[in-house]
């Protein structure tokens, strides 16, 4: 396997990002370039192309941890934090104004989430993951399709509020019909996740639902 110094000098990911621009180079080469060097037997494009082989999708890569990105064959600790340090730069640049997202109301999800999520033609489950402030940690999709309690267990998202040290979370989903009026299933999931959370100490502040033009809270059903 040839390392990068074997490259021809133009097709290095450093001197194609000088030459081209980083917006013009892969995903491959933007990784390879943190990484600085591969291993003895494996360049780092190689091992970039790893990475991007164990994340299903590149976005998933912000909720690595160190732990995971390391355990990579020729990644290691060191070179796991620089990734990750250069995912948090890039959320800082593209979000100036403030580096924590404050959710303090229903309405603050609304605004997080309608555009991704009005409009879809499947139903689709995210979970907020807030701090004890209410500040966003993670988001994260966690299902697609309909909303069944008998199809969407709470250990798929209480798994990773322990892994991000949640304090609360907040389901959210949407209704391609565009009625966010919500449905018997919809009550009958937030009641389990709100259980199970209890067991758990990890609390269920809201679970929003996102129609064409506005939003409903089922907990304001749920204290009817």
């Amino acid at each position: 396997m040839y390392t990068i110094k074997e490259m021809p000098v133009l097709e290095r990911p450093r001197e194609r990002l000088e030459r081209v621009g980083a917006k013009n180079i892969s995903t491959t080469e933007l990784i390879a370039i943190l990484l600085r060097a591969g291993t003895k037997n494996v360049s780092a494009i190689e091992v970039a192309k790893t990475i991007i082989k164990e994340t299903n999708q590149i976005t998933e890569l912000q909720n690595k941890t160190i732990q995971e990105l390391s355990s990579i064959s020729g990644v290691g600790k060191t070179k796991a934090i620089t990734i990750l340090a250069a995912i948090e730069l890039g959320k800082r640049v593209l979000n100036p104004q403030s580096e924590k997202t404050k959710i303090s109301s229903a309405n603050d999800v609304y605004k997080l989430l309608k555009d991704e999520l009005s409009g879809l033609k499947q139903e689709v489950l995210v979970v907020l993951f807030l701090d004890l402030k209410t500040n966003l940690i993670a988001k994260k999709q966690i299902f697609m399709g309909s909303l069944n309690q008998s199809l969407i267990h709470p250990r798929e998202v209480y798994k990773y509020a322990v892994k991000f040290s949640a304090f609360q979370i907040i389901l959210v989903h949407n209704h391609p019909s565009g009625d966010p009026e919500p449905s018997f299933q919809d009550i009958e999931v937030t009641k389990r996740f709100i259980e199970a959370g209890d067991m758990l100490q990890i609390k269920v502040a809201d679970h929003i639902v996102i129609g064409s033009n506005g939003y409903v809270s089922v907990m304001d059903y749920l204290k009817k």
